[in-house]
């Protein structure tokens, strides 16, 4: 397994959904950096979602920080933050624990592993593993608004309902950071709601679409060919279970249309270099050029659905038809939103500490 990303400032992760605990170790922070406490703990708030369209195992999601924090600030020495799990119900998955469960890890992890997975709840593949990312990633989020870097997400698409687009991108990011439900139209907010719960009420789960915007982000940061920024994010992004797309600025609609209707003319403003469109999403050449990031991912609809299914019994080799027990989201797209926040923050931190120094969210 390869456990651990980035490059001056990586996060390596470690637990299984139903063991002990969950954790990880941000190492290469700065030191002198504030540590918002109570910053983490609504961010982790918000990756637990909302009670009626989310799982039902409540785990209290309390963040221990047993290393690396001194009065309240970074000592610049590997951080560990260890969640505790206590609402684990292994014996949901005794009975089908040789079945693969269709669009899951189940049979992948089985054979990379050779059985001796952790196969309850998903083990080391489960969503339960991003919860410490979401810790770290808050730090994160707080040292970049230090320099005046903005995260937001939002639920942009969700079955055949579509969110308004980001417009007034400081506004939109602020109030996203505290909304239950990342939407910034609230007619679409109650819509997708009631399509979450139409799909659980029958057993079945909903994908969507999520895009994020960053504001703030200097010119002049990533590292081509092989680091270049869309590669990191992209590289983190696909690290978020369920991620099977992603896109930045006009996407794949970009190949539809001519060089003279996309490209974005340079322009001067207030002494700054900016582009008249963003059709490019903030990054030419893999590099920001100053603009807002923009990007979209594709999240699929949760695998676990309580329909019966056809697998194989991974011990038999026979075709068998079953359906799952456990306590299971409908959807994660909505609580996926803190996850890509907190990955994008410290992509982002890295690629920064890449081009300017490990010390520079600190200054």
């Amino acid at each position: 397994m390869k456990n651990s990303f980035g490059n001056s400032i990586n996060i390596t992760l470690f637990g299984e959904s139903h063991g002990s605990a969950v954790g990880a170790v941000l190492d290469g922070f700065a030191p002198g950096i504030a540590v918002d406490e109570g910053f983490i703990a609504s961010q982790m708030q918000l990756r637990q979602g909302l009670d009626s369209i989310s799982t039902k195992r409540r785990e209290k999601d309390k963040v221990q920080i047993l290393s690396g924090v001194f009065n309240g600030k970074t000592t610049g020495t590997p951080i560990t933050f260890l969640i505790e799990n206590s609402a684990q119900k292994s014996s949901d998955y005794n009975e089908n624990r040789l079945f693969a469960r269709p669009s899951h890890a189940d049979y992948t992890a089985h054979c990379k592993y050779h059985g001796f997975e952790d196969y309850r709840g998903g083990g080391h593949f489960s969503g339960r593993l991003t919860a410490p990312i979401v810790a770290a990633g808050a730090l994160a989020l707080s040292a970049l608004k230090k320099k005046g870097i903005y995260i937001g997400t939002h639920i942009l698409e969700c079955a055949t309902v579509r969110d308004d687009a980001f417009h007034d991108y400081a506004s939109n990011i602020a109030f996203l950071e505290s909304a239950p439900m990342p939407i910034l139209n609230a007619g679409v907010s109650a819509q997708v709601q009631q399509i979450i719960e139409k799909a659980a009420a029958v057993g079945d789960s909903v994908g969507g679409i999520l895009e994020t915007a960053v504001i703030g982000m200097p010119a002049g940061v990533g590292e081509p060919f092989f680091d270049s920024l869309e590669s990191a994010l992209s590289h983190a992004m696909f690290s978020i279970p369920a991620v099977k797309g992603i896109e930045f600025g006009m996407g794949f609609e970009i190949a539809k249309s001519l060089g003279s209707k996309v490209n974005d003319a340079l322009d001067v403003e207030n002494g700054k270099v900016v582009t008249a469109t963003n059709n490019n999403g903030g990054i030419n050449g893999g590099i920001s050029n100053g603009m807002p990031i923009l990007f979209r991912t594709a999240v699929k609809p949760t695998p676990s659905i309580f329909k019966e299914q056809q697998s194989v019994n991974l011990k038999t080799g026979e075709k068998i038809r079953f359906t799952i027990k456990g306590r299971h989201d409908p959807a994660i797209v909505h609580r996926a939103k803190a996850v890509q926040d907190a990955l994008t923050a410290l992509t982002l931190c890295d690629m920064l500490a890449l081009r300017f120094g490990t010390d520079f969210l600190a200054m």
